[in-house]
């Protein structure tokens, strides 16, 4: 059980400076402060907000071949990714510290170890002492999603610890996946995280279910994009002349375990969402169902989560 009976929580609907991660880094910062200010101890980003969801970039690519303009296109957001750690996290970390808010920032994650390039969509959480308190690489990029982002592994489906309950999420479309959900409910999950980049009606209708479901407080986190924010010299810039004027028009939200809006949700501008959470809550509407509890019946359902991490080359004694 929580701590505390009541914690103030910031969802940040907002964009980033496309394709530049320090500048990017520098609004989080901002923002991150602002929402502090106004006495948030959680602060929750956009999924890949730093340095961007490449929403409308196909990167020159179709069925059976790349263009040159499209791999000069993708170096530039692989340049803008974040290591972790990295000079990037530290300054995220400076952030939390300086705002003393535990802060969960979705980024696009670069491969650290050994010679790999590939690219993750994962969420980092750092704690109000700065601390980097752990990551979670999505597990399923959606569609076109999967050219420019590997997959992510059982070893990253992290939960925090915090004074007001373990907090933890998915990313987008991991939401659909109803054994991912379980693993979090698993987990412990009362403040459930799902920064995405769906700003459907539809999408607003799975959240509340995952607050229903799994009777939490659902922070649902959504960026607001235009066209005029994206930077004009893209070597493929032209394929997005006849997008739409507004690219991602938001629909963040903070919602209550039995399913009703406690903010949001919000459209079509930039904004910062701030919510009163009562803790108490939580085990009042698990009075009646509690997923993970007295509704879970193990003698008939069970689920088996590997979480390994995924090695390509495995190691004995130091040898191979």
């Amino acid at each position: 059980m929580p701590q505390n009976k009541m914690v103030r929580v910031a969802v940040i609907q907002a964009a980033p400076v496309i394709m530049d991660r320090e500048l990017t880094v520098e609004k989080t910062r901002s923002l991150a402060l602002e929402a502090a200010e106004k006495g948030a101890k959680i602060v929750v980003f956009p999924e890949a907000f730093i340095p961007a969801y490449p929403r409308g970039m196909t990167f020159g690519t179709n069925v059976g071949s790349r263009s040159q303009e499209g791999r000069q296109d993708w170096a530039r957001y692989w340049k803008n990714s974040v290591l972790v750690p990295s000079s990037t996290t530290d300054a995220l970390s400076e952030t939390a510290r300086q705002a003393a808010v535990y802060l969960a920032v979705g980024i696009i994650e670069r491969e650290s170890e050994g010679s790999q390039s590939t690219l993750y969509c994962t969420v980092i959480y750092f704690g109000p002492d700065g601390a980097l308190l752990g990551k979670h690489r999505k597990l399923k990029p959606t569609a076109s999603e999967r050219l420019i982002w590997g997959e992510g592994d059982g070893s990253t489906l992290t939960v925090v610890d915090t004074p007001y309950g373990k907090m933890g999420g998915l990313i987008c479309w991991e939401n659909y996946m109803p054994l991912a959900r379980a693993a979090m409910y698993d987990n412990g999950v009362s403040l459930y995280l799902a920064p995405t980049a769906d700003s459907r009606d539809v999408w607003q209708a799975s959240m509340k279910h995952i607050a229903l479901e799994g009777r939490c407080f659902v922070l649902a986190c959504n960026q607001f994009v235009t066209k005029e924010m994206y930077p004009k010299d893209l070597a493929c810039y032209a394929e997005l002349e006849s997008a739409p004027e507004i690219m991602c028009r938001g629909g963040s939200a903070i919602i209550s375990p039995m399913g009703e809006y406690v903010a949001g949700p919000v459209y079509g501008k930039e904004e910062i969402l701030i919510a009163d959470l009562d803790l108490d809550l939580i085990p009042q509407s698990r009075f009646d169902f509690d997923v993970t509890g007295h509704y879970a019946r193990p003698d008939v359902f069970q689920l088996i989560v590997n979480t390994e991490k995924k090695v390509n080359v495995k190691k004995i004694d130091g040898r191979f």
